[in-house]
């Protein structure tokens, strides 16, 4: 039997939004996600005691203790152990290959059938599926998309934030082995350096609409966007929300579906305003529509790099 404390660095969190201290425990959820995905295709199952504490990014302990986890041995003399090992290392594959799409997608729909199993996994959580087809509406909100990014650029606190996880090289990208690359974003390493350096120009009357319309061309054949409401009122809430998310992602990754999240039009309080308003979600009590993406088909994107294990654990480390 394995044992281990999962904790979250508070140093690489994203406190500036509004949200992004309640997403620090989403993140978590997607790895506690992930973890027992590949635990199982190792025949191994994960037992958790969560840490349902409130994250303090002023604290001077930079580990935020998540929760305290065994990985168990499965039976392998067990009758259905063969079928679920199957399973298991399907599900490894599908979340070794998904990946996140900032690329122009096709205008194929996304099958109903596909819409619905997502629906069921979010049902099973607690939460609820939504999505829009309808043109006006889909535009309506990537546009309000767009404007966010404008607005958080104003934001000191937050344009802070973004310029530290900007990558505007391949080779930076590879050496960090995280944040956000210009790749990605499928604009010139460059020219995203110099107009982010230079962050009026974004409103400015000529370059500021070309720049608009460079950043607003990755959007192009975007037929349906999917959100999820639900609880969201607490640690537990943001944990289950983020483990929620994962599966549907993996679900839709199943189906050859990419997607993107809209997650500053989430963080942003006057662009998820706007979103609420628009798609008529029901953020009653401690209800929230809590995640926004984009999804459907595009071509592969760009490889994201990762941190390798060694740089996110701590041999011997106190519990």
């Amino acid at each position: 039997m394995l044992r281990a404390t999962v904790s979250y660095d508070l140093d690489l969190g994203l406190p500036a939004e509004s949200f992004g201290i309640p997403f620090g425990h989403v993140c978590a959820g997607v790895f506690l996600e992930s973890l027992a995905v590949v635990a199982a295709a190792h025949g191994y199952d994960v037992r958790e005691t969560l840490d349902h504490a409130e994250m303090d990014f002023d604290s001077p302990e930079r580990q935020h203790r998540i929760a305290e986890i065994e990985l168990v041995p499965r039976d392998p003399d067990d009758p259905g152990e063969a079928a679920r090992d199957a399973e298991a290392r399907a599900a490894l594959d599908r979340f070794r290959t998904r990946r996140t799409s900032r690329r122009p997608y096709d205008r194929r729909a996304v099958p109903a059938e596909v819409r619905a199993a997502a629906a069921r996994i979010c049902a099973d959580a607690g939460y609820e599926f939504r999505s829009t087809e309808d043109a006006a509406l889909v535009r309506r909100i990537v546009h309000v998309n767009q404007a966010t990014l404008f607005d958080d650029l104003e934001n000191d606190a937050v344009y802070g934030e973004i310029m530290h996880w900007l990558r505007f090289s391949k080779r930076e990208a590879a050496a960090k082995a995280d944040g956000l690359s210009a790749e990605a974003m499928l604009m010139p390493g460059p020219i995203l350096r110099y107009a982010m350096a230079h962050r009026g120009l974004w409103r400015a009357p000529v370059i500021g609409a070309l720049i608009r319309s460079v950043y607003l061309r990755t959007m192009r054949g975007v037929h349906q966007l999917g959100w999820i409401e639900g609880p969201f009122g607490g640690p537990s809430d943001y944990i289950e929300a983020g483990r929620t998310f994962m599966r549907v992602w993996l679900e839709l990754h199943r189906h050859g579906v990419v997607l993107h999240p809209f997650g500053t039009v989430i963080t942003n309080p006057r662009s998820h305003a706007l979103f609420a308003e628009a798609v008529r979600a029901d953020e009653a009590g401690e209800r929230l529509a809590w995640m926004l993406f984009r999804f459907g088909y595009s071509e592969t994107p760009p490889l994201a790099h990762r941190r390798p294990a060694a740089a996110m654990t701590l041999e011997g480390a106190p519990a």
